[in-house]
This record gives C-alpha cells, structure tokens and sequence, in this order.
C-alpha cells in the first residue's frame, strides 16, 4: 500500500470517528507515521484529501457493483432489484468507515462551500441512484416491475433502504432485522402500478 493510501485509508477512520471539521492534520500525521510535510506532499489541505476518499468510495461501489451484477443471475428486474437492496445493505456493512463518513453532517457542511466535495457526494449517491434505476428499467422491460417513473422510484426505495442503514449506523435499530420487510415492501411497490 503507498503512503497515500495509507493517509487515506487512515483519514477515512479519523473522519467517520471524529467528523471533519474536529480532525487535526497532527492526528492523521500521529496514525499514519507520517510527518505533517509528507501529508501535504500528498494533498494540498485537509479539503483535498476529503474529496480524494470521496473519490476512491465512488469507484470502489462502481466496481464492487458490476461485481456484483457479473457474478449474479438475475431473472428478471425485480430480482436485480433486491440484489442491489442487498448490495447496498452488504457495502455498507463492508465499507462501515466509508458509509459513517457519508452519515455525517460535516460532509454537507464543507459541500455548502467546496464545490468538488458536493459535486463528489452528488456522484455518490448518483451511482447509488442509477443502481437502483436500471434494476427498474430491466423490470420494466421484462414486466416484472409496473410502469412508474424509475428514477423518482429508484429514489424512493433508495431512501428507504438508506435510511435503514442510517439506523444501523447510528446503532438505533439493526437493519437486517427488517430485511425481509423491506423486501416485501418494495416488490408490492414495484408491481403495483
């Protein structure tokens, strides 16, 4: 792993544990090993290195993504669907540092006034979105999701989904004890139309 890896993989915890705003560069610098000039070698300011994991979580979930879709076998849309419910419940589960990061409200803060950062968790939660998207259009065509407008919907049951794992990630309720529900839920969504 090179030593800008190591800062981000390091930053992303110190971020998810203590938000932005209330990590110092001397504490990355103390976890990392690295002295404060290397860290500044590597990224101009602490800005810079936020929007960099913003970055590398965006192609991580793109790839781990089409993983997914090229190991699985989908019948229809709706089983894609719940293949991505999955998915994103399993990825936030395996990226827990990463989605905590995403939870908090400092991110939102600093995309007020970083244009790069909004335009990074925009990209995010695009990604998520057209995940969720396709799933409905392939079910559209294959008559396994209703007829509905698939972004607005796609958005809906990403909210749903997300909000489940905010609850988990905040230790309020355990997500997947309501897996099955929630599956439920969204196929009597999906084919009523």
């Amino acid at each position: 792993m090179s030593k800008k890896q190591i800062i981000l993989q390091a930053a992303t915890k110190l971020f998810s544990e203590k938000g932005f705003q209330e990590t110092r560069i001397s504490e990355l610098a103390k976890k990392t090993g690295a002295a404060e000039g290397t860290i500044f070698y590597h990224f101009r300011n602490k800005e810079e290195i936020f929007v960099n994991i913003l970055k590398t979580f965006r192609d991580d979930i793109i790839k781990a993504f089409d993983a997914h879709v090229a190991d699985s076998r989908f019948a229809n849309g709706l089983e894609m669907m719940e293949g991505a419910i999955s998915f994103y419940l399993h990825s936030a589960s395996a990226m827990e540092d990463r989605f905590l990061l995403l939870h908090r409200h400092d991110a939102y803060e600093l995309a007020k006034v970083n244009p790069v950062c909004r335009e990074q968790l925009e990209t995010i939660y695009n990604c998520f979105l057209d995940i969720f998207e396709r799933a409905i259009v392939m079910g559209q065509a294959d008559g396994s999701i209703g007829s509905m407008p698939a972004r607005k919907t796609a958005l809906i049951i990403f909210s749903m989904v997300d909000g489940l794992v905010r609850f988990n990630t905040y230790g309020l309720y355990h997500a997947g004890a309501l897996y099955n529900e929630l599956i439920e839920a969204c196929r009597r969504m999906l084919k009523d139309s």
